[in-house]
């Protein structure tokens, strides 16, 4: 199992100087964000370190050429829009764009994509059931085709205004993820398991690895903390960013050393990505490179 680092953290850097700075920090892998160019519509998105819209056999051999320099393995393409947004004609080009997306992975010979299932955060989760079996059965097929693994991350994307009241990610729970995997048995339909979302849901975070080993594709250490203080004002029907936040690893309210352990158990052995968006750690770049340092530090002991 291999540690490695997303990208997102470094929207202003270009994908040399990502892998630069990953493989400066001991990193051994990184997932690469891959958003189309143009205006971000949140924080952590809009970041594009390989565009698949321009790539073409000279580029692919060039990307593959520079991580090989580095020792660094480019380990799943990124990309996490609202596939089933309430706009057909945003919802169309999401589709489409991770069709890009699964083709560059091809190509790449990276074979891993993580992203979205999405939600219409106004529909309730039997009718974003039915979108979702509209719409996915097509991507996996061409994922499968491919031989490219699509894996959910399981964050609800259910934290601001705009998100209220149903969030924007369906695949949230494993609830969900059974009904998903029952529709779609793909091998090459599975999960990019992020323990924080299933900790700030008052979730366990450790029970899923043995049952779902099988789906686990690939996988992020992001940490969160939560404040029982601001619970005690707001309640937990508020906006979650009323009352959590999310942390660099180690700082949070993760068990890193038994989440770890919980892995090392089953068959997963690809890799695992620090995901940073902790807001303590980017009053500058310098703060950046420094929450990418100290993620390493403090997970790399468990590994």
């Amino acid at each position: 199992m291999k540690l490695g680092l997303l990208s997102a953290i470094l929207p202003d850097s270009t994908f040399e100087e990502v892998l630069d700075i990953a493989s400066k920090n001991n990193y051994q892998a990184v997932e690469l964000v891959c958003w189309p160019k143009g205006v971000s519509e949140r924080r952590y998105a809009g970041v594009t370190h390989i565009d698949v819209d321009t790539l073409d056999a000279n580029i692919v051999k060039y990307i593959l050429d520079y991580a090989k320099s580095k020792n660094i393995e480019i380990m799943a393409l990124g990309y996490y829009p609202n596939p089933l947004d309430p706009d057909l004609e945003k919802r169309m080009f999401y589709l489409n764009h991770i069709k890009k997306i699964i083709k560059a992975a091809s190509d790449l010979g990276v074979n891993r994509i993580s992203t979205f299932i999405g939600k219409n955060p106004s529909l309730s989760d039997e009718d974003n059931f039915d979108l979702f079996k509209k719409y996915w059965p097509e991507v996996i097929r061409y994922a499968e085709e491919l031989k490219v693994q699509v894996g959910i991350e399981n964050c609800p994307m259910y934290f601001t205004k705009d998100e209220w009241p149903g969030g924007k990610n369906l695949a949230s729970s494993p609830a969900m993820w059974r009904k998903m995997f029952e529709f779609i048995p793909s091998k090459y339909f599975g999960l990019s398991y992020d323990p924080s979302h299933l900790h700030l849901q008052g979730m366990d975070y450790i029970k899923p690895l043995k049952e779902f080993e099988s789906r686990i594709f690939h996988i992020h250490l992001k940490d969160i903390k939560v404040y029982q203080d601001k619970i005690d004002e707001y309640g937990i029907f508020t906006y979650p960013l009323n009352y959590m936040s999310p942390k660099i690893p180690g700082e949070g309210g993760i068990d890193w050393k038994c989440f770890i352990e919980a892995i090392k158990s089953t068959s997963f052995d690809n890799c695992a990505c620090v995901e940073i968006e902790d807001k303590a750690y980017e009053n500058s770049f310098a703060d950046i490179l420094t929450a990418i340092k100290k993620s390493y530090s403090n997970v790399e002991n468990f590994f």
